[in-house]
């Protein structure tokens, strides 16, 4: 399958956007070839390559909105397809909240493609499985993972003159290692758009050095601890909290941010002071696409925590028009400053604390409070006097980000977190954190 280029999707689009009578018609046009390599028990179970282009037309006549998806372009489909869109349109109810196409934006491309991620080969993704395999075998360790590649495009464009294409390319990478008596566990992820940064060998050896490292793991009474997290521990954690910064929300008092009697918190100080955020679109480390797709509006270098207060919220376009307020595209990454120390740097400066690899079963238990409770899993480790004295048993938390990043005592060096289970891509430090509140033990490794 032959991915389009700017010039031929730009015809794509005009083509369709011609055949409509509707008062406004949007088109958009996904296309991706997605290669992957599964293994399990230190043996490949499977690998493929996945590509298709799919072509999404909505249109409007007044407030009622109809919206059809194909995946085949000669001139028959494309009428086909525009027809139904509006009848479908014809036929729905009045939309309230119906608010017209945004006009011309401008895009300024983000750093997304590079081509030594393009060129990712079946032989590219055997070794990444490799590598851990053989690594396992040599350390009696049972390793599992799955690794994926993506190449694609993405254009958008409608009937009040918006027009924009990107092309982009990304990989993920995890990988389980558990020891053979399943007593000790170990992960590991990673996430890259350049495949040049991106170290298979480096990564397999962290999740098999971790489960060697959390055999015989010790209970510990739960409590209040000073911990110590990893990106991939905090990700999922500080990414709910990311998420539930919609003005609406907000406004409508279901949210974090609402404030009591009505209004939100925009600007009150909500965490500790050295906690800055913010999200770039051209940020070399996480590039996004310039624009959001959802509302089709230009994304910019945007400050979201700033000193401790939120200082940004995210409108949509109609909840800025009820407000009287600037819509905003919503973030696509979300940045965290930190500092210079390597985690190994943070655990060595603690006294006595807990070392985190990993959070999951996440669930949300207060929205309003975001308390939020999980479970630690791969690698959970005791700290004394500066060194990891030996693994602990997993536990439960009742935790919410909001106080978390208010016990914030150091920060290290940020690193890249992406992929599936997380809301954005992000680039955020390991933290040291006072009295994170473990409430219970879980004997699951």
């Amino acid at each position: 399958m032959k991915l389009l280029n700017q010039e031929e999707a730009k015809r794509l689009t005009d083509r369709v956007i011609g055949l409509s009578k509707a008062d406004e018609c949007s088109v958009s046009i996904d296309g991706a070839r997605k290669g992957n390599i599964r293994f399990a028990r230190n043996s490949v179970s499977t690998a493929g390559l996945n590509e298709d282009i799919s072509l999404s037309i909505t249109v409007a006549f007044g407030k009622r909105v109809g919206t059809v998806q194909i995946n085949q372009f000669d001139d028959k489909a494309l009428q086909a397809a525009v027809a139904r869109a509006e009848e479908v349109a014809r036929l729905a109810p009045e939309n309230p909240e119906f608010v017209p196409a945004p006009g011309k934006q401008v895009f300024r491309p983000s750093a997304e493609f590079v081509a030594a991620t393009a060129a990712i080969d079946p032989e590219f993704r055997a070794q990444v499985a490799a590598y851990a395999i053989e690594a396992g075998r040599k350390d009696k360790i049972v390793t599992a993972g799955f690794f994926t590649d993506v190449t694609g495009f993405e254009t958008i464009a409608n009937s009040n003159g918006l027009f924009g294409h990107r092309e982009f390319t990304n990989l993920d990478y995890t990988c389980t290692a558990r020891t053979e008596d399943g007593r000790g566990s170990g992960w590991v992820a990673r996430s890259a758009v350049d495949a040049r940064r991106f170290d298979a060998r480096e990564a397999s050896a962290i999740a098999i050095e971790k489960a060697l490292r959390s055999v015989d793991a010790k209970a510990m009474e739960p409590g209040r601890y000073t911990v110590i997290l990893e990106p991939a521990a905090t990700s999922e954690v500080i990414g709910r909290m990311f998420g539930a910064l919609g003005a609406r929300n907000a406004d409508e008092g279901r949210s974090f941010m609402s404030k009591k009697g009505g209004g939100n918190r925009l600007g009150d100080k909500l965490v500790d002071e050295q906690i800055q955020v913010y999200s770039d679109p051209w940020n070399t480390d996480v590039p996004v696409s310039p624009w959001d797709s959802r509302s089709q509006l230009a994304r910019q270098r945007t400050d979201i925590i700033k000193d401790g207060r939120v200082v940004n919220l995210e409108y949509s376009r109609f909840w800025a028009q009820k407000q009287g307020k600037v819509a905003s595209g919503r973030s696509g990454n979300m940045i965290m400053a930190g500092g210079t120390k390597s985690l190994e740097e943070l655990i060595a400066s603690t006294k006595k604390g807990v070392v985190v690899t990993r959070t999951w079963y996440i669930r949300m238990v207060d929205p309003q409070s975001l308390a939020l409770t999980g479970l630690t899993r791969d690698g959970t480790f005791y700290v004394e006097n500066g060194k990891i004295k030996h693994p602990i048993k997993n536990f439960r938390f009742n935790e919410s980000p909001v106080s978390m990043l208010n016990n914030v005592e150091e920060l290290g060096k940020p690193v890249i977190i992406a992929g599936d289970e997380v809301p954005y891509s992000m680039l955020i430090p390991p933290m040291k954190v006072r009295d994170f509140n473990f409430t219970s033990l879980s004997d699951a490794v």
